[in-house]
């Protein structure tokens, strides 16, 4: 259970939004909208722990993720609006650097398998389309066992039947009790499942 409470946000001397509260349950999935510089990335990278907020809280469970940050981001998988693939390393090196990371048992190589990489997964990541490098980065979330997902974009340089696909893994999770927040301009719609939808307008 997420919860925020008053929080403002800064980027560098300008404050991007203030007295922002909203509270998620599992099998909750939050839509972050607004426009570009409103603040979208910063709340995520700040939900996430990499960025301190100006004022306000986030609780996880109850408790301020500022008091056991460790315990928090054992919680979180996070995936940013840049891929963050090491060039030279395959799609299943890289995962399984990450399952290394995160603690996770789950197989690289099946997990890319799973999401329509088979055939180039022991390629340098460097020579796959913007397409496939974004779907392995977003493989990251099948062998990740973490109960929050925090996405910037997840939906960039998707094809129609990739995005379908993701979506039907975000239902998936929040079927198991999961959390989802993330932001993107494309429309998120989850069949037999609602998405909550936040604004954020830049001060």
């Amino acid at each position: 259970m997420l919860d925020v409470v008053n929080l403002a946000c800064a980027r560098g001397d300008r404050l991007l939004f203030r007295d922002l509260s909203f509270s998620l349950r599992p099998g909750q999935l939050l839509h972050l909208q607004g426009a570009n510089g409103s603040g979208k990335t910063t709340l995520l990278r700040t939900l996430c722990g990499l960025t301190r907020p100006a004022e306000g809280t986030i609780r996880w469970d109850g408790k301020a993720i500022s008091d056991d940050r460790e315990a928090f981001l054992s919680r979180l998988c996070h995936v940013g609006h840049t891929n963050a693939l090491h060039g030279d390393l395959t799609g299943v090196e890289n995962l399984a650097f990450e399952g290394c990371l995160a603690d996770a048992d789950a197989d690289p190589r099946a997990a890319l398998t799973d999401i329509g990489l088979g055939r180039v997964a022991s390629l340098p990541s460097k020579l796959l389309s913007q397409g496939q490098k974004r779907r392995t980065a977003l493989a990251r979330l099948l062998i990740s066992e973490k109960p929050l997902w925090v996405l910037d974009e997840p939906l960039t340089a998707l094809d129609v039947r990739s995005s379908a696909a993701l979506l039907a893994r975000f239902a998936d999770h929040l079927r198991r009790g999961g959390l989802i927040i993330l932001t993107s301009h494309q429309e998120v719609s989850l069949t037999d499942w609602p998405v909550l939808t936040l604004g954020l307008e830049a001060l």
